[in-house]
């Protein structure tokens, strides 16, 4: 009786392209544009090409669109490098309903940005609020995230609180009591509690000065009723759905790499960020001096060593 050699190699014929296709990712071709992700037009920039697992960007806020985060675009001189902003502020469409806004939403929507864009392996990089969605995404969707690097983290909104409250001592007295009268008064909108406000950003989020183009644009396409919603009236005043989040029981569910960066005059304290390491199994921890809670704004040049250097380590292993 005749084999038929042809029906037999089928089966590992399929088998074989089917884990081809599940190792395929698209190209990233340097270039901005829009997608269609969870509903909403999103803009992004893709800066740098080539093999090496590319790094996808999270930005603060919630709201705090992508512009701050360019000068780690020279990044993209060994992988590709994808930044986006998140709906409801920048470049990206507004979110009408603020009901639909919560961690879930934005863990959502990044997953369907990931596979819009077709990345199956990648580094994730989350600041402040995207540190947050970058945890959350992780602990859903852990496949393909080959390790996350944590800038200026918020990993507990009541930490957050403490160290800001603490910061705030360190202004003026005068600052101080236009902070703690407001705040008891809720006049958010007075200018003398927007200059408090002011006089704290310049001390402990970016202190640079003058700021550059990036954080005036970052601060002119603000989605304002996106960080209210989420957040609240300030750094230091939390009153929005984030209130009572808190991922500090989750750390030690990590198993990818992780670096945490912190700032000298960071509102995430180096104190806070360290014990956050602590708790995640082999994490890195890198301090920039001289820098606040924009680091890569206050030192670009230090923050992107300290982002290479984790990522040249990491492939050194493989």
């Amino acid at each position: 009786m005749k084999k038929n050699y042809c029906i037999l190699l089928i089966p590992f014929v399929l088998s074989f392209l089917f884990m081809m296709s599940c190792k395929m990712e698209k190209e990233l071709v340097s270039g901005e544009g829009t997608l269609l992700a969870g509903g909403f037009e999103t803009w992004y920039r893709i800066v740098g090409e080539g093999e090496k697992t590319p790094l996808v960007m999270l930005h603060g806020g919630p709201g705090a669109p992508s512009f701050y985060l360019n000068p780690l675009s020279d990044l993209g001189d060994e992988r590709p490098v994808v930044f986006f902003d998140q709906p409801g502020c920048g470049r990206s469409a507004s979110v009408e309903d603020m009901e639909k806004l919560g961690v879930d939403f934005f863990v959502e929507h990044l997953e369907a940005f990931r596979k819009a864009l077709g990345i199956k392996q990648f580094y994730l990089y989350g600041q402040s609020w995207g540190s947050a969605l970058a945890i959350e995404y992780y602990l859903k969707y852990p496949d393909g995230i080959d390790a996350l690097i944590l800038s200026s983290p918020l990993i507990s909104s009541e930490k957050w609180i403490a160290d800001t409250d603490y910061l705030v001592t360190k202004l003026p007295g005068e600052i101080q009591k236009d902070i703690r009268l407001h705040e008891a008064q809720k006049t958010y909108d007075s200018p003398e509690y927007q200059q408090a406000i002011m006089a704290f950003y310049e001390q402990f989020v970016a202190r640079k000065l003058p700021w550059s183009a990036d954080i005036d644009s970052t601060f002119a396409y603000l989605g304002a009723d996106v960080y209210m919603h989420m957040w609240g009236p300030s750094e230091f005043t939390v009153t929005g759905l984030l209130k009572d989040f808190d991922r500090t029981g989750a750390l030690g569910d990590i198993q990818v790499p992780v670096l945490y960066i912190t700032g000298e005059y960071d509102e995430a304290r180096p104190e806070t960020v360290q014990y956050f390491q602590s708790l995640t199994p082999g994490a890195h921890f890198a301090e920039i001096g001289g820098a606040a809670h924009l680091t890569m704004q206050d030192k670009p040049e230090e923050d992107i060593r300290v982002i290479r250097e984790f990522l040249h380590y990491l492939e050194s292993k493989k």
